[in-house]
């Protein structure tokens, strides 16, 4: 990403230092559009899983809407920093699936377990735990976190796209459009879009047009919905597979939050299911954490905000918007809200401050009334941008002393960790407790650059796979 050559001025650069960031409106209005354009899926996939837990479908889609409305603007406000934040994947799905179905909780304990988890991390980020954490974390791990996020997310989309499918040998495979003929214009005919659209976004990343990943997925869009016209991609529901044209018959209303708003029960604490209640709120409050501070770190390191020993500035207020947001959330109806790795598409357009935040913010709010059009946007076509921003993130690779083993080997473990487990806490777990037993065996010397903060973690990390 080139350096604007014109400062920006006014207002908006009084505001959010724009010139100081070396960036400028037009970059930030892009760079905003691009994240929430990759990260809209969310819209569609949060109120699908959490409507299996007995949610009302509707008021979950307003719920995170507006929490990803409320959380966004919350951390420009608090650290000027592009960061968005909206439902968390993976734990949207541990709260339908295994705290509501094979724990049998209701939906409504299970949003109290949220809250409770996000009133924990407000006091946690307050009293400098989570930024003495993120401090903590030594800087051969904190570009391997990013170059494992690179790969993590990639992965996310080559799976979205289904080029990466399971296989029962070999656990994955490439898609066979030989075997699949016989749905070749339902699903081959997808994959053969994302193919193309990853093409069509690396081909402008080279030529370094200003907007490229977010042209990439509208132009895989477009793509969609002219063969979609033409009767060569034909939609079938029962498969996953829904039009791409843009459905107006359900009208531009909002629907209605009071399913769900509220409906918090904290009725578990004074039964004899309070200790269950108490791990269900530590496996979310785990989960949340190291997957925000990996991203922190991650997407931070990817836009250089990162200062000379490796710490984030103002990140307590981002942490602060984390936490705030996860709560908030929780009251009007959703599962916890996280910073979304997918920030990482709009750093790459070269967002830079808060305003790229709020651009997302603003998209989220417009999707409340205008549904239809964002939740027609396939993941054919926002897969090639999760893959090509995966390109640009892995390349921290190049920042780590390979040759130093005692930073080498953590730091692969960390990389490797993260697509291979498909979690970021999982890769910062490992990378911890492998760089603290290494460098415990390296000498004096080596020990030194063990603080003991990373000893703390590295326990409670072996603790966590023993335990829980």
């Amino acid at each position: 990403m080139s350096t604007p050559t014109k400062a920006p001025s006014g207002t908006l650069d009084r505001v959010f230092h724009l010139s100081e960031r070396h960036t400028d409106v037009k970059t930030e209005i892009i760079a905003g559009v691009t994240t929430f354009m990759t990260m809209a899926y969310i819209l569609a996939v949060n109120p699908d899983i959490l409507s299996a837990s007995g949610m009302d479908k509707g008021a979950v889609f307003t719920a995170t809407c507006i929490a990803s409305i409320l959380a966004t603007v919350l951390m420009a406000v608090f650290s000027n920093y592009p960061f968005v934040l909206s439902a968390g994947m993976g734990l949207n799905a541990y709260f339908a699936f295994t705290v509501c179905g094979n724990m049998g909780y209701s939906w409504q304990m299970a949003l109290a377990a949220v809250f409770v988890e996000g009133v924990i991390f407000i006091l946690l980020s307050l009293t400098k735990v989570r930024e003495a954490i993120f401090n903590a974390i030594p800087m051969p791990l904190k570009h391997a976190v990013s170059a494992g996020i690179g790969l993590f997310i990639a992965f996310i989309g080559l799976q979205n796209c289904k080029l990466v499918v399971e296989n029962a040998s070999t656990k994955v495979s490439v898609y066979n459009w030989h075997n699949n003929a016989a749905i070749f214009n339902t699903e081959g005919i997808t994959v053969l879009l994302a193919v193309i659209g990853v093409l069509i976004t690396a081909v402008l990343v080279v030529k370094r047009v200003k907007g490229n990943i977010l042209w990439g997925i509208l132009a895989t869009w477009l793509l969609g919905i002219l063969c979609e016209l033409v009767g060569l991609y034909v939609p079938n529901p029962d498969m996953g597979f829904f039009s791409v044209l843009p459905n107006f018959t359900s009208g531009f209303g909002v629907p209605s939050i009071l399913p769900t708003l509220g409906q918090v029960d904290f009725s578990a604490l004074i039964s004899g299911k309070w200790l269950d209640f108490l791990v269900v709120v530590f496996a979310f409050l785990f989960v949340d954490m190291f997957d925000t501070l990996g991203t922190l770190i991650g997407v931070a390191s990817k836009a250089d905000m990162l200062d000379k020993d490796g710490k984030l500035p103002k990140i307590r207020g981002a942490l602060l918007a984390d936490a705030v947001g996860t709560s908030a959330g929780a009251l009007l109806g959703t599962s916890t809200i996280t910073t979304f790795v997918e920030s990482a598409s709009g750093v790459s357009e070269g967002g830079r401050t808060g305003l790229t935040g709020l651009v997302s913010a603003a998209l989220f709010g417009v999707a409340l009334f205008l549904s239809p059009i964002f939740l027609a946007i396939p993941s054919f076509a926002t897969a090639p941008a999760l893959i090509v921003v995966g390109f640009l993130m892995v390349s921290a690779v190049l920042k780590i002393d390979l040759n130093n083993p005692f930073e080498g080997i953590p730091a692969f473990i960390c990389i490797m960790a993260m697509p291979f487990m498909y979690s970021i806490s999982e890769g910062i777990a490992m990378g911890t407790i492998s760089y603290v037993v290494i460098n415990l065996f390296g000498g004096k010397e080596r020990r030194k650059t063990i603080s003991i903060v990373m000893y703390i973690l590295a326990i409670l990390f072996v603790l966590k796979y023993i335990l829980i």
